[in-house]
């Protein structure tokens, strides 16, 4: 491929060489520039990529995209562009064919419900018989194939590689979650989404390698919507319009207290069996009765921003029923079926804020008993410690404090911290350092009635000691413990 088809979408100076360069490889890593390549240098936090632009020319580098000015000798091609992130993301479209044309594109952002409407929004496709591609926190998935994911939202090359992937595997859409860093650093430029989601915004990732304050972080959510055709917004949320302004979509709302194009009506908390759900009606552009096999508020806001999405695409009521009724996502209130007596689910709630949210949720249900199991994780800071434990103990009426990743400090000085924390609340206690052990202990101690919340690891599946990271999935633990329960003879309700 000529750097001149590379850059057709750009703007940018030729400060030295030609276009008509042929470029095998498009590289942002020193480290992997090969014979042909052509380089962007990045400049990142803590490293500049135009320091390495010497050393990348030696091992072959055809051409750099550079924003700063650099020195460097031989035949090689410099182009100067305002901002390299976003060099890097219309290149990379280009690199890989520009697929994010021969897909739907939809792209959620908020601080919250962005992994659980993904899911929800992809299996609504696939039971259409739409074959749907996802991006998010958790997980990359490209028809059969999962690929565990480093980060919300992956580098613009790594994207658009993604999304050429899925064109290869004959998906039609892909619903990706777009974290706000992803938007400042323009990893999803280079294309225009079809569809722009915001779920909602808390003051959240505000610190100097993040945002600087509150206004900024809305600022870059707000991004996507100068970047898609149709924008979907959730009408309840008293930040939507700061969010959105000067938004270039179409744009239509969602809600349940403020009137919007499609609301839920009549929500109800549902509780069977040890299941905990929701219903509610659907009204203004739908009108139809929803059941989510998924507990709590959150989840009609989650489900309801799913279904405003898979109107756009004719999605029948019976396919988003479907989806609804069988939804499971792994370690958001994953809910895990031991008996018909009690509930126990799975959460990656692992601050105070998320385990606050919870655990109320959960009392909303009305348990006969709220057991909480968690802990905390090591070299982080001891207050939230305090906080976790003491909301633990106000809410639950029963804390089993356990290990999480204890990284480099002792697990018992950890869960002392945890306990200094809930001796302050009115609720039990109990101290088990093996997480496997307290699972145990709470599943052969539940009593008919109880809602038992594993919190903390969610979709993690390790446990990180000493700098190593071992292998430990909470529903590997969890049937390791039935069947030590029913090996000694006890039986569980």
């Amino acid at each position: 491929m000529l750097l001149s088809e590379l850059l057709e979408k750009m703007k940018y100076t030729v400060v030295k060489g030609t276009l008509d360069t042929n470029i095998l490889h498009l590289v942002y890593d020193s480290r992997k520039v090969t014979e042909g390549s052509v380089f962007v240098c990045i400049k990142g936090f803590k490293i500049n990529g135009h320091d390495y632009a010497k050393e990348v020319i030696e091992k072959g580098a055809k051409a750099l995209i550079i924003s700063e000015d650099v020195e460097v000798d031989g035949e090689v091609t410099l182009i100067k562009v305002e901002d390299t992130r976003h060099a890097l993301a219309c290149m990379s479209a280009a690199f890989f064919g520009y697929p994010a044309e021969k897909l739907k594109t939809i792209g959620i952002t908020g601080t919250k419900g962005k992994t659980t409407t993904s899911y929800m929004v992809r299996s609504m496709l696939e039971n259409a018989g739409l074959k749907t591609g996802l991006i998010g926190t958790i997980e990359v998935i490209i028809g059969d194939k999962v690929i565990p994911a480093a980060n919300t939202t992956p580098e613009s090359y790594q994207i658009q590689e993604y999304f050429a992937k899925m064109v290869e595997e004959g998906c039609n859409c892909v619903v990706m979650e777009v974290s706000s860093q992803g938007l400042k650093l323009h990893r999803v430029a280079g294309f225009t989404f079809d569809y722009g989601i915001f779920t909602n915004i808390e003051p959240d990732h505000i610190g100097p390698d993040e945002h600087k304050d509150f206004e900024e972080y809305m600022e870059c959510k707000g991004m996507l919507f100068k970047n898609c055709v149709v924008g979907i917004a959730n009408g309840d949320d008293s930040h939507m319009t700061e969010v959105l302004k000067g938004h270039t979509c179409s744009l239509e709302t969602y809600g349940i207290e403020k009137e919007a194009d499609l609301m839920a009506c009549n929500v109800n908390l549902h509780s069977k069996d040890g299941s905990l759900g929701v219903t509610y009606q659907l009204k203004g552009l739908l009108n139809y009765g929803v059941y989510v096999n998924l507990p709590g508020k959150f989840n009609v806001y989650n489900s309801l921003t799913a279904i405003a999405i898979c109107r756009h695409f004719g999605i029948h009521e019976e396919d988003v029923k479907k989806a609804l009724a069988q939804v499971k996502v792994k370690g958001r209130v994953e809910p895990v079926n031991i008996s018909s007596k009690f509930s126990m689910m799975l959460d990656y709630a692992h601050n105070a804020m998320s385990l606050e949210s919870l655990l109320t949720t959960m009392k909303e249900y009305e348990p006969k008993r709220l057991v909480c199991i968690f802990g905390c994780g090591g070299n982080r800071s001891k207050l939230r410690r305090y906080e976790m434990g003491e909301i633990s103990s106000n809410l639950a009426d029963l804390t089993v404090v356990t290990s999480d990743n204890p990284r480099f400090e002792e697990p018992e000085d950890i869960l002392k911290d945890i306990i200094i924390g809930v001796k302050k609340g009115r609720g039990e206690y109990i101290a088990i350092i093996d997480r496997k052990e307290a699972i145990k202990y709470s599943i052969e101690n539940a009593r008919e009635g109880d809602v038992i919340v594993l919190a903390g690891k969610g979709h993690e599946d390790y446990q990180e000691i000493k700098g190593v990271k071992y292998k430990m999935d909470e529903r590997e633990l969890i049937s390791q413990a039935i069947e030590e329960i029913k090996a000694e003879g006890k039986t569980i309700i």
